[in-house]
């Protein structure tokens, strides 16, 4: 009877500690993550050989040295719901749809990310490699170096998806803030000559002088990762030597500031924005200094705490091109223009030669995401700061705009700009190798698309005061 009793006890005391101990590791474990998780990770894309530089006409010879490093970096969320979103920036002029489409496609076979969930930004440093179908009618470029450029190119996208996996094996628990902060050195190109600059007491034309700034911190507090971007185009430097321009000093000097956290520059809608004076490395170094003081008065002041949430959604909206110009029209071009206008009339006529199909329009990527109470558009192509600041107008001054993301195309002018003509309205689309400029419904098309994916995921718009 004492050993029946003894071994009741026993068998009592065993359940008690399973329900004690197991039914709570149970319920914990079919339960939602109670916030943000993220990772973070970073690859070196310098080119280990020399090659064509991209953003820059003029040039005429190959890259020759390092000033820094370029780097391709990746910062991942996840909700509590485990709903992920993927940034990837990278010190480059851009990225054309078809790597773009390439990388995106395997991103999503591998990882199960889908169009929705990556934003793909490029930085538009003029001091990058050129990539394979990107811009090549400004360069004469040889056999032999358009080899190196696939070659490149195709080891890039092997990088981009093992820093994927890299940031997704990271994940850890975090808090996420946002706030934007101010930097004043972008001047608005169209309106202000550049040889003029230093002669004027005021500046003219419209630009976006906001900082837009994420916080991704431990649970210790310890900072992971800061993105960040600006409005600005990274043509500061025109040189021979690769390096991020400003944007590359700036993400130096922050993670100087900050170590063991790794610093995304994300580009703005810069398309009409320059960083003026310009010219020399330690204008860029200035630029960079105050563009990461702007970034560290963000991170030392209040910030606003992100509720652990996540929204995506992306499509791709058509937009038009005119007319193509006409053979004879292009013969006169080739005896009266001379660099990228004389070579894309060339290849035009040899399309009308070969009987090719002309594109008469053009998948646009617009994408938004909202992460807690922070809401973000990204747009492809090389919008002019009009975009921002319109959107701006509608959504709050709060909102963080991105271009240069998914596909770098052509740059996006507002239909003032179409009409004023220039690079951004007009000519810009042949050294993209486009056929015609755009439809003036381009503007309407873009605003009307972020209208309606604002609603899909119900992006809030404050009311008038």
């Amino acid at each position: 009877m004492t050993s029946y009793l003894t071994m009741k006890k026993i068998i009592g005391f065993v359940n008690f500690l399973f329900f004690l101990f197991y039914f709570p590791l149970a319920s914990a474990a079919n339960q939602p993550n109670e916030g943000w998780k993220a990772g973070v990770a970073r690859v070196n894309i310098t080119p280990e050989v020399s090659m064509w530089m991209a953003g820059f006409a003029a040039r005429t010879r190959p890259s020759e040295g390092k000033i820094h490093d370029l780097w391709a970096k990746a910062l991942v969320f996840e909700d509590a719901g485990g709903k992920r979103a993927l940034l990837i920036t990278t010190d480059l002029s851009g990225i054309p749809k078809s790597i773009s489409d390439r990388i995106r496609d395997r991103l999503e076979k591998k990882f199960k990310l889908t169009r929705s969930q990556i934003i793909f930004n490029t930085s538009h440093t003029h001091s990058g490699p050129v990539l394979e179908d990107a811009l090549h009618e400004l360069y004469p470029l040889n056999e032999e170096q358009k080899e190196e450029i696939k070659r490149y190119t195709l080891k890039f996208e092997d990088q981009i998806e093992g820093l994927v996996e890299e940031a997704l094996s990271s994940m850890t628990a975090v808090d996420i803030a946002s706030q934007n902060g101010i930097s004043r050195f972008a001047v608005n190109r169209r309106n202000n000559i550049e040889a003029k600059i230093h002669a004027q007491t005021d500046l003219k034309g419209p630009s976006d002088y906001a900082v837009p700034v994420f916080r991704v911190s431990d649970k210790k507090g310890e900072i992971l990762a800061i993105a960040f971007g600006y409005a600005c185009h990274n043509t500061v430097l025109s040189g021979y030597e690769w390096s991020g321009d400003y944007a590359g000093f700036a993400q130096i000097q922050i993670e100087k500031v900050y170590p063991g956290a790794t610093a995304l520059f994300f580009q703005g809608c810069g398309g009409n924005q320059n960083a003026l004076p310009r010219r020399t490395i330690p204008l860029a170094k200035q630029y960079g200094m105050e563009l990461a003081l702007a970034v560290e008065s963000v991170l030392e002041g209040e910030m606003r705490e992100l509720e652990p949430s996540l929204k995506t959604t992306y499509s791709e909206v058509i937009l038009e091109f005119e007319n193509p110009a006409l053979k004879e029209e292009l013969n006169q071009m080739l005896s009266k223009e001379s660099g990228y206008i004389r070579n894309w009339a060339l290849g035009m006529i040899r399309k009308y030669e070969k009987g090719e199909r002309m594109l008469s329009q053009y998948p646009y990527p617009v994408q938004l995401w909202q992460l807690g109470e922070q809401s973000v558009v990204a747009l492809g192509g090389e919008p002019v700061v009009d975009y921002a600041i319109n959107l701006k107008k509608i959504f709050g001054p709060e909102l963080f705009v991105m271009g240069y993301s998914n596909d770098v195309m052509a740059y996006i002018p507002t239909v003032e700009i179409l009409r004023e003509g220039g690079y951004e309205g007009h000519t810009s689309q042949m050294a993209f190798g486009l056929p015609a400029k755009w439809k003036e419904s381009i503007e309407s098309l873009i605003m009307g698309e972020v209208l309606r994916l604002s609603k899909e995921i119900g992006m809030a718009i404050p009311e008038s005061k």
